[in-house]
This record gives structure tokens, sequence and C-alpha cells, in this order.
């Protein structure tokens, strides 16, 4: 065992002692562990906003009951009565509208297309009608229910959403009229007493089942309207040009007629009005609204002023509302697109990358046999450093290990000594951080090649042999190996497993090609004691001091490469809470590390090439496309609750299936058994959704300026010997 101040480190870096360190606490304690509120808060918002959008937008569904054959219940006077139902007093009325007069009823509106047609058609014959407006589209279109009122219609309730009231119970007709006069009052400053049931008849059709929601709806102060006849003749008439017979008879000299403002006909149903209203008017027919065909002033009512103001705040939150989601449909597309276009692009780089790979001239140039030296920096290993530094004395390839253990409180180093290894050089220093340990191990190696690796990862026999042969290529300065997931029994390491091969190891296929390899990591890298000097050596200005040193090398001219054979078993995260600390520094870091090298965008030669290609590539997929892709999560979930939920189970099946293809692909190249990818499904339901929170929280913190510490990751040593072929599949 030999101390590190012993040795000087080679080129230390200045700022290598000014770091915070792996056992250190942040400037700020415990803020980084109140952060995770701002994205669930930012989600919580996200939500409120789709489902108020949702409810608007959907129509639920309803059961429409079979109508009774008995209607002994019904006053006789009311079955053979007028169309508008009181029921507001202790003895129910019915109304018919004079002779000569027709009232035109339109249902299912406002909608912003026809509507303002319809009113066109009105103005220009000087005739109005009586609109009864469905809430949900009344607080999506305020500004046409108020060109309804300006204008000099009727206006009344269809409802909120549109289920049939009349079998409804009393809570349900009550909270439908609220909601809709709530609506209403937001849209116009009024209230009204005039109320059509959704699939409104004639009176004739009231059962035993339907008169008792007439009678509620009397007691709240309402008036039913149903109708005389609907638009179906008043189409036929038009078409067929029989004006003589408008209305059909018992009620042949008045009516008042149903219509529709949306739907498929209502285009013929403007086409109607305007061949109707005239030829009607010049046989002496009067048409006019339904308060004034009664002789009322209206049926208007202002609202009570905390009526007013309730309904102007739902209005103008649906208003919002609907900005916003059209604002995430635009980000979603965008998305899509940005998602699409880096699966595409895995998948194209990934094949070409297998082919010249497995292209029997390929070569990296000579065999490399010279001895390595590799670097553990080790704090508080005791459970794993045991196998991480078997593994290495295994190796085939002529090694020198060198343990630098970074002031742990437990008995890493005693673990080490304890080993009596040949080729073993346990160097101990204060804790200082990993940047500081590489960097000591770094100069106490003796060789020109250093492969780095971290305390809880396992090496195959050949991996350093692999690792080093592309150095053969002088302008390699640096190899990134292949890490795979040890500790894959349990679901959530099945979940990394899955991630590491279909995303980390497809990425480096595609940037090995592109040249611009954004880390080489932690557990499994080389690289020349020469390109380290020249990049500044391992720096503690970020906390993924891995990204960082592989976008300095780039920088200072040096390739990077992925030997895709050069396998290290690491030892994943085997809780939430210890996934969430690792992938918030990784995120944390990266982002760092982009904004460190930033000024690459606008230097020339190889730092240029890499800021121009490598850094927004690095953006693009590994922050902004994760950013965005809850939207594709957030819209399913919406699809399912407001609109056809098959329909978007199906895209849903779509994207899953495809997701999958890419996985199969990636596995088969890396040779891994296809049997694991059965958790994908419920990787894509549940460990993505953690980690799109990670990422959100640690753009957060880097936001708002906190500095995040580094988060010690608890080890179990359940990654030991390397796994043999049961567990890889060949």
């Amino acid at each position: 065992m030999v101390n590190a101040s012993s040795k000087s480190p080679v080129r230390a870096n200045p700022k290598s002692n000014q770091g915070t360190g792996r056992a250190r606490t942040p400037s700020r304690p415990g803020r980084a562990r109140r952060l995770p509120i701002v994205p669930v808060f930012l989600l919580a918002v996200l939500l409120c906003v789709l489902l108020l959008d949702g409810y608007v937008h959907k129509v639920p569904a309803t059961e429409h009951l079979p109508y009774m054959v008995a209607s002994d219940w019904v006053p006789e006077k009311v079955l053979r009565g007028g169309p508008v139902l009181d029921a507001t007093g202790s003895t129910v009325r019915t109304y018919r509208v004079p002779k000569k007069t027709i009232v035109l009823t339109f249902d299912d509106g406002p909608d912003p297309m026809w509507t303002p047609k319809i009113l066109k058609v009105l103005k220009k014959h000087k005739v109005h009608g009586t609109f009864f407006v469905v809430g949900q589209l009344t607080v999506r279109y305020p500004g046409v229910v108020r060109d309804l009122v300006n204008s000099g219609q009727d206006v009344g309730l269809h409802t909120f959403s549109r289920p049939d009231i009349l079998r409804g119970s009393k809570a349900d007709i009550d909270g439908e009229l609220a909601r809709s006069q709530l609506a209403l009052a937001g849209a116009a400053g009024i209230t009204s007493s005039l109320v059509r049931p959704a699939d409104s008849s004639v009176p004739s059709r009231l059962d035993n089942l339907s008169w008792p929601a007439v009678q509620y709806l009397g007691s709240k102060g309402y008036l039913t309207v149903l109708n005389d006849t609907g638009s179906e003749h008043w189409l036929r008439t038009a078409v067929h040009g029989a004006a003589n017979r408008p209305v059909p008879e018992p009620t042949g000299r008045s009516a008042v007629v149903l219509m529709y403002e949306s739907g498929d006909k209502v285009a013929q149903t403007v086409h109607a009005l305007d061949v109707l209203i005239p030829r009607l008017q010049a046989r002496g027919y009067r048409f006019t609204t339904l308060s004034k065909a009664m002789g009322a002033e209206s049926f208007d009512h202002p609202p009570t002023s905390a009526g007013l103001w309730k309904g102007r705040a739902f209005v103008a939150a649906v208003q919002l509302s609907q900005v916003a989601v059209r604002g995430l449909f635009v980000l979603l597309a965008v998305t899509g697109l940005l998602v699409l276009f880096r699966l595409v692009m895995m998948l194209v780089f990934a094949r070409r990358h297998a082919r010249v790979r497995n292209d029997p001239d390929f070569s990296w140039g000579p065999d490399v046999i010279e001895p390595v030296s590799v670097v553990v920096p080790a704090y508080n290993e005791r459970e794993c450093i045991a196998n991480t530094v078997r593994s290495l004395a295994a190796s085939n390839h002529p090694v020198e290990i060198i343990v630098v253990d970074d002031g742990s409180t437990d008995d890493t180093a005693e673990i080490v000594k304890s080993l009596g290894l040949p080729g073993v050089t346990l160097v101990r220093q204060p804790n200082s951080g990993k940047a500081t340990a590489l960097n000591t191990g770094v100069a106490w190696a003796s060789y020109e090649l250093i492969v780095m690796m971290d305390g809880d990862t396992v090496f195959e026999p050949a991996t350093v042999h692999n690792l080093v042969q592309p150095f053969a290529n002088p302008r390699v300065g640096a190899v990134a190996g292949n890490a795979k997931v040890g500790n894959r029994d349990r679901m959530i390491g099945k979940w990394q497993h899955i991630e590491y091969v279909m995303g980390f190891n497809l990425d480096r296929r595609m940037y090995d090609l592109l040249r611009c390899m954004p880390t080489i990591p932690g557990a499994v890298g080389a690289f020349r004691r020469t390109a380290l000097r020249d990049a500044g050596m391992m720096t503690e200005d970020t906390l993924a001091e891995d990204t960082d040193i592989t976008m300095a090398l780039h920088r200072a001219g040096w390739d990077v490469a992925y030997q895709e054979n050069a396998l290290a078993w690491t030892e994943a995260p085997g809780t939430m809470t210890q996934l969430w600390r690792q992938r918030y520094r990784w995120s944390y870091g990266t982002m760092q590390a982009i904004w460190k090298h930033r000024r690459s965008l606008i230097e020339r030669g190889p730092s240029g090439r890499f800021g121009r290609v490598g850094l927004p590539l690095i953006s693009v997929f590994q922050v902004l496309a994760p950013l965005l892709a809850p939207l594709v999560d957030i819209a399913a979930v919406y699809g399912l609750v407001s609109h056809n939920p098959w329909r978007t189970l199906l895209v849903w099946a779509g994207l899953l299936g495809v997701q999958a293809i890419s996985a199969a692909y990636a596995f088969r190249l890396d040779r891994e058994d296809l049997r694991s990818l059965w958790a994908l499904p419920l990787q894509q339901v549940a460990y993505r959704q953690v980690m799109y929170l990670v990422l959100l929280h640690s753009c957060i913190t880097a936001l708002t300026g906190n500095r995040l510490r580094w988060h010690k990751l608890r080890r179990t040593g359940e990654v030991g010997a390397p796994p043999g072929p049961a567990v890889r599949a060949s």
C-alpha cells in the first residue's frame, strides 16, 4: 500500500481539489431533495389542463333507456298539448305557438363554422330563432354565443354534455344545468329558463320515466321545450320543392321546428332555411323567437355577481386549456418526429456499424499486446471491490492494477490488501472526488494505455484485450466499452438491461460512425495517457467527468471509438430511489458538460466539428427529445379518457411494436437473450416516466443555479463472476 501524496499526479488539473467530492454536502443542504416537488407540480398542472380540456370535449357514454309503453302518469292534456311545458306551478300548462307562426329552434350548437352561416341566413330574411346551446361547446366557443345574444336570438340550455336528463337522476339534472348556466353566464353574461332535453321529441312521446324529470325541471323554474316537427321534413320539403305543405298535420298552421347547428346534414339545413323561409313568408307565415311567440319579453336573466365571475373564470380556464392543449399537440408532433428520426438514425447506423465491424477485411491494425494500466477508483466499495479486482487479475492481457481508495470509511482498502494478488497496487488518498482519484491513478500508472473502470464492475478475461485494440489506430485517443447490467434478476434490473442494450449501445454505434461519441462510460473505458494530457485530465467541473473528458478529447483532436466486444458487467441501482439519484447526477452532469463545451459550436478544426455535429445531436437526443417524450404518454392517457380509447390503444400498441422491433434488433446485435424483452411493455409504462421526471428535475436544478452533490449509491455485490453463455445467448 502507498499513499497518494508520495507521488504527484501527471499534470493534475488545478481545479481538481476544488470539486464537490462524493462525501461532501451541497452548498444549500436539502435543496436538491425538495426540487422533485417542482416537476410533480408541473405535471399536476398539465394533468389539470388536460382533464379540463378533455371534460369539455368528451361526450360521455349515456345509457338511453327505451321509451316505456306506459304513460298513465302523464296528464292527457300534456300528451295532446303543445311543445312547451310549464310545470313551475301547481298546475301543468302547455303552450302552442299562434297560428301562422313558426319558431325555428336549433340544437347541438354553437358551431364555429355553421352557426354564423345560420345567423347570416336569418339576418338575410330578417327573422330570429331560438338556439339551445350545449354547455361544452359554449365554453369552447363563447364568442359565437355572444353573437347569438347580440343579434336578438333566444338562447336556451341543451344540457352541458348532452346526456338524457329525462332519464337521469335529480343530481344528474342539477349538475348538468348548473354547469350549463355557468357556461352561459361566462360566455354571454346571461342565464336562461329554457331547457331542451337531448333527443327531444313531440309531447306524445313522454312516458312514466320522463315525466318526473319534466316535473322536477319545473320545480327548479325551467320551461321544457319539445317540438312539433323536425328538420327531416324541412329537408325533404326543400329538396322536393313541396312548399305548399311546409308543416305536417295536425299542427299545419303553426310549429316549433327542431333543426341542428352541427352534424352531417347541417349544410342541407342552411340550404333549407334559405329556400323555405321566403316561400313561407310569402304565404303569410311569421317567424319569431319562442319568447315573442309566447308573449314574453325574454327568458334570459342576468346571473348573480358570483355566478357571473365564476362563469367568466370557467370560460377563461377552458380557453386557456385549449391554447395549452394546441401547443402541447404541436410539441407532440415535434416530439414524434424527433423520436422517429432518432430511431431511424440509430437503426440505420447500427446496421452499418455491424456490417463494418463484421466485415472480414475490417481491422484496427496490428494486435495491441503491450501491457495496460487499469485504474479503479474506489469509495466505500467493500461489497464489490473483491470481485472487481479478481476479474482484472484473471485478464488474458498483461495488466497492472491500481486501486485508488478515495478516503473510504469502510474496509475497502483492507479487502484489497487481503486479496494478496500480484500486480495490484493500492493507493490511498483523502476523499477528493472521483476525478481526482482517477488522476491519481493515472499518475501511478506505468504504461501509456490506461483502462478506467468503476469499483462495482467486473471484466471478462478478454475485456481489456478487446478494449485496447482500437489503439492500433494512432488517431484514437480513447475507447468506450460495452457496459452490461449484471444484476438483472429483478424487474428494475431488467428495465435497465433493456435500456443499456437498446438505448446506450445503439446510440454508441451511431455516434461511433459519426465520430462524436459523447461519453466513455465510467464502467469500461480506455485512454492514451497523451490524449488525457491534451484534454486537461479529469476535472470536477461537472458531475459527469466521463462525459466531460470525452468531449474534451474530441475538442483536442482525438478520435473516440466504440468497442462493442469489450464487455463489462456493472451493478445497476437496485431501487427506484438509488436509480433516481444516479440518473439525476448523470442528467445534470451531461447538461453541465454541454454548457462547459458550448464554445466548440463556434470554433474551428476538430473542436468545431464536434461542436456542430456532436453537441446538437446530444442536446436534441439526450435532453430535448427525452424532455418532450412524456407528451406521447400524456396524449395516450388523454385519448383514453377523452376520445376514442380503442383507437388510442391501437396507436399506442403500434408504437410499442416499433419499440419492440428496435429492441429485438439491438439485442440481436449484442447477442443478448430476447426473452428479457417481455419486460419492455412494463418499462414503457412505468420506468420511462421516472426517467422523464429525473430529467425534468435535473433541468430545474440547472436553471435555478443549484449545485448538485455526488450521490453515492449503495452496493450489494450482486455482480460476481461474469455471466456465462446461459445468460448471454450467442
